[in-house]
């Protein structure tokens, strides 16, 4: 099987998953933002990270894009270059009283290796980079625990080493990233990659996602 990434394409490959795919779209027309907050995160190709974070219950929206860099007008080709010091990441609109930061944490921290330093698989490059952007003071402090928490454990053979960082601005990466799985679920990054990946996730947070997925 040829190895795929996120910045490559392959030629399309019919998939089962394609029903499943299509569920975990989040309807994001006309979402009520009031009484919500924000996260941001990145784990490596932000196809990967939107998937998982619109199967969660209490997820309102999430948009695929850049953050952390220097570039004031990023765009794909520029961020795949390693050069614009951005990161793949997704904006989380959440309610908190369904679904707590300190939930998104877990899923962010179970749903990629954060002890790959600037590489998720063969995506390679700093804009794989793992990263939290905190908002507040309290994301913050509740992302330096779970990290040192899961250290400590010896959850994983090697150290964290997942950036945490305060938030400054996110650039909405180009429309046809935003839901590209299930928009997508044929394309071999897709097939090979991102539905495995969601598969695996889905059972581990069984108990936390949307209730018709």
């Amino acid at each position: 099987m040829a190895l795929v990434s996120c910045a490559q394409t392959d030629k399309k490959h019919k998939s089962k998953m394609d029903k499943e795919a299509a569920s975990t779209a989040l309807d994001e027309s006309n979402v009520d933002t009031a009484n919500t907050q924000v996260a941001t995160f990145g784990t490596g190709c932000f196809w990967c990270t939107e998937a998982v974070m619109e199967s969660l219950e209490g997820v309102k929206k999430v948009v695929s894009g850049y953050s952390g860099g220097h570039d004031p007008n990023p765009n794909y080709k520029a961020v795949c270059t390693g050069n614009t010091g951005h990161a793949e990441c997704v904006e989380v609109t959440y309610d908190p009283k369904v679904i707590s930061y300190a939930d998104l944490l877990e899923a962010f921290f179970r749903s990629h290796d954060p002890t790959s330093l600037n590489r998720q698989g063969n995506d390679v490059g700093t804009q794989y980079r793992s990263v939290v952007f905190y908002h507040t003071d309290e994301q913050k402090q509740l992302a330096e625990t779970a990290k040192a928490e899961l250290d400590k454990s010896g959850a994983y053979a090697n150290p964290i080493v997942t950036e945490i960082t305060k938030f400054q601005k996110f650039y909405p990466a180009e429309d046809y990233h935003q839901n590209y799985f299930a928009n997508n679920p044929d394309q071999g990054y897709c097939a090979f990659v991102i539905a495995p990946k969601l598969d695996k996730f889905k059972k581990v947070f069984k108990d936390k996602l949307r209730k018709h997925i």
